[in-house]
């Protein structure tokens, strides 16, 4: 099934799909990390509710603590972003071929009654797991006045 080619993809015109039919081709090539990989662009994330808290969990395999860095605005916006830098050193200087790697990711999602103080976050086995509490709901009725 490589290189299946959708049956309009060679039309005229392109509408905008390019970007999905490139995930179609990457999907059905035989390459086992294709080129254009969502995955390889981003991280996975679970989000959890309950009337009390946020329970967020980010796939993070292999990336440390010192490589993740969390923000949660005022807005109710949690942004979690991981940088790295993979390098080998080796004693041998006598290179044919080095290769070193910088890889970014951020996510970014909006919890609309997301309070800022009393978030914990834990990293463990790869699974970033972070617990966001609500703020009280503002119940009741508030009577206007008609001037």
């Amino acid at each position: 099934m490589s290189g299946l080619v959708p049956f309009n993809r060679w039309g005229l015109s392109r509408s905008g799909f390019e970007d999905f039919y490139n995930l179609i081709d990457d999907f059905f090539s035989n390459t086992w990390m294709p080129m254009r990989s969502m995955m390889r662009d981003t991280f996975r994330l679970d989000i959890q509710e309950n009337e009390r808290e946020y329970c967020i969990e980010a796939e993070l395999p292999g990336v440390k603590k010192e490589e993740i860095n969390l923000e949660l605005k005022d807005d109710g916006r949690l942004t979690i972003s991981v940088e790295r830098e993979e390098s080998l050193e080796e004693e041998k200087k006598n290179y044919v071929h080095r290769e070193r790697r910088y890889s970014s990711m951020q996510r970014s999602i909006y919890l609309r009654d997301a309070k800022t103080e009393g978030v914990k976050a834990q990293l463990k086995d790869g699974i970033l797991r972070i617990i966001v509490p609500k703020e009280e709901a503002q119940g009741g009725t508030h009577r206007i006045q008609i001037s």
